[in-house]
């Protein structure tokens, strides 16, 4: 008895589809960053580390509200100075480390998993 395995069909439509959720998020993360900086900015109190690892953070998914041609405040002006600079940093850096090491982990199960399957 032989068992016959079926072609997976490809869908074409899933990397639009998640490209297309990644822009809103992204979206919707920069238009938070924008309203978290303009209030930081107005307030009394500067932003100190905390606000600075969380704009740090976001600040990548800004790219996409600013390509499509809104002006958006990625750092708040009224800062404590070298420690919001940290945390911003800090930010950015854990923001990029995380996307990147879960980009290449998926890279590696993928490869792992092409070269498990028989004539791939």
């Amino acid at each position: 008895m032989t068992v016959t395995q079926e072609k997976p069909t490809k869908a074409w439509w899933r990397i639009p589809l998640r490209i297309g959720l990644i822009l809103i998020f992204a979206s919707c993360v920069g238009l938070a960053l924008n309203r978290s900086a303009q209030s930081i900015d107005k307030g009394i109190t500067p932003a100190g580390f905390g606000l600075g690892v969380i704009h740090g953070a976001m600040m990548p998914c800004a790219l996409p509200t600013l390509l499509w041609g809104r002006d958006i405040s990625i750092f708040a002006s009224n800062n404590s100075g070298r420690l919001y600079k940290l945390g911003y940093t800090v930010g950015v850096n854990v923001c990029g480390a995380l996307f990147f090491g879960l980009s290449y982990w998926r890279l590696i199960r993928w490869r792992k998993r092409r070269a498990d399957v028989p004539g791939g």
